[in-house]
């Protein structure tokens, strides 16, 4: 009978014991989401009937971002970054960038009621490499030559983990070049190196994965209208990236940027300036990634 009892009171114990292990660790409040690689494609040519010039394209990508919740606050961070370049073997040919950005952005949160945010939010943009026009060849840009900075307060909308869509009535957005130089081409008055606009602000995010995480989607769209005499016109980013992952460690990226700036004017080969117009570029690639 004592057996029994001591068999029991043992059993209970070690039962007690699995339960306090078995219980699932408190969920952390900090959440992720990335994709890095590389995209390399190479043409040769010999002897080719049909005419044609070999290339070698290649560029070098990572879009992230880092999440934190808990109880009312939300703190979001996203990095993009890309670096491209293209050369082909015709004599004299040297590489030539094919895709430059780099793009910081925070959000702060405090929630207002159900999925509205108080928010603050800091935007910053500018590229890695000297940017260049060809025949004749020109330097046009290089790292903070633009620079951007956008800060903001608004609502936050956040109807799920995936999306957010922010709005801000009062933003301001900073432009910035190194070179007095540059400054007409990037809308700064002649011999300034900054300008400060005021205005309105929407930033758009999406980040959803499917296919049992094979395929990742990510997208951004920024909008920003100044409060003077040009208020309506509407300054466009928008940056759209698709993965998708065909066996491990190998994935097709499509990424893509539509851009509209209203102070940005079109510059011809021969240096004769216009109005701005819709910018838009477009890169398909096949390389070795990591999605975390």
């Amino acid at each position: 009978m004592k057996s029994i009892r001591k068999f029991s009171l043992l059993s209970a114990l070690l039962l007690s014991a699995v339960s306090v292990f078995a219980q699932d660790e408190p969920k952390s409040p900090w959440t992720h989401s990335a994709i890095a690689g590389l995209n390399v494609s190479q043409t040769s040519l010999i002897n080719w009937s049909e005419g044609g010039t070999g290339s070698l394209a290649s560029n070098v990508y990572f879009n992230g971002s880092l999440d934190y919740t808990k109880d009312k606050l939300t703190w979001n961070t996203a990095l993009d970054a890309n670096l491209g370049a293209t050369k082909t073997f015709e004599e004299g040919s040297d590489f030539r960038k094919s895709m430059d950005n780099l793009q910081l952005s925070t959000k702060l949160g405090y929630t207002m009621a159900g999925k509205f945010y108080y928010a603050a939010l800091a935007d910053f943009k500018t590229q890695f490499a000297n940017g260049f026009e060809y025949d004749p060849k020109r330097k046009v840009s290089y790292f903070m030559t633009p620079g951007y900075l956008n800060l903001s307060l608004g609502v936050d909308y956040k109807p799920s983990e995936h999306l957010s869509m922010y709005l801000s009535p009062v933003a301001g957005k900073m432009v910035c070049v190194s070179d007095t130089l540059y400054s007409e081409n990037f809308g700064i008055k002649a011999g300034s190196n900054t300008k400060w606009e005021l205005g309105a602000t929407f930033k758009g995010t999406v980040d959803y994965k499917f296919c049992n995480d094979k395929l990742t989607l990510k997208s951004t769209l920024d909008l920003f209208t100044p409060y003077n005499d040009t208020f309506g016109n509407i300054d466009v980013d928008w940056k759209f990236m698709a993965g998708y992952s065909v066996v491990k460690f190998l994935t097709i990226t499509l990424q893509t940027n539509l851009k509209y700036d209203d102070d940005i004017p079109y510059i011809a080969s021969d240096g004769t300036k216009s109005g701005p117009r819709v910018q838009f570029k477009e890169i398909l690639g096949l390389g070795v990634s990591v999605q975390f």
